[in-house]
């Protein structure tokens, strides 16, 4: 018959294993590899001839591969061991680019009779990419402004109603300026008008998430995106420009909260109301 030897170790003295997390590409899964310090978000795991291995890229865009190791990692202060994701599919994302709590499974909702006006294309491309998902669930649509000239006709032709509220986003809207007396005239219980200090959206993007040390000044009277291609060092092409600075946005920790509490104010205006 086998003898039995009781394990004497102190509980205090015991070995804990690190907790198994899965490298689930996600841009919310950030974490340091605790031999380089290296920090970055979970972009890919693959199957490899030495072994599985995980991609991280930082805040600058830098890729950098480790192989899972057992408490290899440090997730939120604490060691873990990444593991491959199981073979079920990818986990769904537990919250939107915005920060919201996901919906699994969520329709788009009926489109409500309020808008949302957002003043020049990559404005309104950026708030699609950080916001769709949420404005999709809440029914709202987001219409492009081409010029603040155009708000008092937009307004008028629109004809808000307290179940048909009105939000609009314009550019470096600073008191005493033109688009201020603009945006006060339209404004009223319907109506809300908010801007950002930018002089274009293109700044409320944080340089550290574009790879740069700031947003370079640009002389007045010189077109300020082509000024900043060419301080940069870029190819004088502001769309080529905007399309790279635009993959760089991947949730509202990309953006400057200057932007992001404007957009959430103007949602949070014409979801107030009438259903659709």
């Amino acid at each position: 018959m086998r003898s039995y030897s009781p394990d004497l170790t102190p509980p205090w003295k015991k070995s804990t294993p690190a907790p198994e997390v899965p490298a689930e590409p996600d841009p919310d899964l950030v974490v340091e590899e605790v031999s380089t310090g290296f920090c970055g978000a979970v972009v890919r795991c693959e199957k490899t001839a030495e072994g599985p291995t995980v991609t991280l890229e930082d805040r600058f865009g830098k890729h950098r591969v480790f192989p899972l190791v057992p408490g290899g990692f440090l997730l939120d202060g604490r060691m873990v061991t990444l593991v491959r994701p199981t073979a079920a599919g990818p986990a769904r994302p537990t919250r939107t680019a915005s920060g919201s709590v996901a919906v699994p499974g969520a329709r788009a909702r009926v489109a409500r009779a309020g808008r949302i006006y957002v003043e020049g294309r990559h404005d309104a491309e950026l708030v699609e990419k950080v916001w769709g998902d949420d404005l999709r669930v809440e029914g709202v649509v987001v219409e492009y402004l081409g010029g603040i000239d155009d708000l008092p006709a937009v307004v008028a032709e629109f004809g808000p109603a307290p179940d048909a509220r009105l939000g609009v986003l314009v550019d470096h809207l600073v008191p005493g300026s033109k688009e201020s007396r603009i945006a006060a005239a339209v404004t009223g219980p319907d109506v809300l008008v908010v801007g950002h200090p930018y002089i274009d959206v293109w700044e409320a993007v944080k340089p550290s998430s574009v790879g740069i040390p700031g947003w370079p000044s640009v002389p007045r009277g010189e077109d300020w995106k082509t000024g900043v291609c060419r301080a940069l060092g870029w190819p004088e092409n502001t769309g080529a420009a905007w399309q790279q600075i635009l993959s760089r946005v991947r949730t509202y920790r990309d953006l400057e909260p200057a932007l992001l509490g404007r957009v959430e104010e103007l949602i949070d205006f014409v979801t107030v109301g009438g259903d659709a």
